[in-house]
């Protein structure tokens, strides 16, 4: 194997289950809805909310918003809306405080990765803040490398284009043979880095993607970050502290 200086990694599913905390997040501020005098069934809400997601996009702001629009205003008739609506974002926010977490292992991975000589690094798409304000709850931030944390919003190039993957590269002075990238979509984390000659490693644990198929392999496949240690310090002789 060539020498390998840096790691980066994806942030949803990756890093943390975002399928499962937004299922849990979102659950939440339905009931919070409902409690605050939204009179509808919860299902019929929870597909309403589902269907504005997938046409807004996850990363909209105004999501609950855009639910009371579609919905019946008899269903909120004796409430002000915004309170309606102000009782989902709150639910929301509770949820993430007190359960958005990493994987476990993915922590622990990372921490001890901080005490070798490798590059820790992201690169994720998404609205800047919102992915960064993920890295900071999830309290993994401390473990990487300050200078190689990249979201796609800020470089000007978002993913599937290869070249969000080249321009960081080269703003770190890193070939991309001597690069590895981990993430857990083969449309997006995989083939795009690939393309360029990174290394890469899909984590296949779970999430939206665990089923998808890409047009590249990637080097190697990983069901957690023990796996990843492993491969790191067998294949790659990555020196790992005791």
């Amino acid at each position: 194997m060539p020498e390998l200086r840096a790691v980066f990694f994806d942030i949803d599913d990756t890093l943390y289950s975002t399928s499962e905390f937004a299922e849990r997040a979102r659950s939440a501020s339905i009931d919070a809805m409902i409690d605050a005098g939204l009179d509808i069934d919860r299902e019929v809400l929870r597909q309403e909310l589902e269907e504005v997601i997938q046409e807004f996009s996850s990363n909209f702001d105004h999501h609950f918003d855009r639910l009371l629009q579609r919905i019946p205003r008899r269903a909120y008739r004796h409430h002000n809306p915004v309170c309606i609506v102000a009782a989902g974002v709150v639910a929301y926010h509770e949820t993430k405080a007190r359960h958005l977490a990493p994987y476990e292992d993915a922590a622990e991975v990372l921490k001890i990765l901080a005490g070798t000589s490798l590059i820790r690094g992201v690169i994720t798409a998404g609205v800047p803040v919102k992915q960064a304000e993920k890295l900071v709850r999830l309290r993994l931030i401390e473990h990487l490398t300050p200078s190689a944390i990249y979201i796609a919003d800020q470089v000007g190039v978002s993913k599937p284009n290869p070249k969000l993957y080249r321009r960081v590269c080269s703003m770190m002075n890193l070939r991309p043979g001597e690069t590895m990238y981990v993430g857990d979509n083969p449309l997006s984390d995989i083939d795009p880095p690939n393309q360029i000659g990174m290394m890469t490693v899909r984590l296949r644990r779970g999430g939206k993607y665990r089923d998808a198929v890409g047009a590249t392999e990637p080097l190697f496949e990983i069901q957690n970050f023990w796996d990843l240690l492993d491969r790191l310090r067998k294949e790659f002789g990555v020196a790992i502290p005791s």
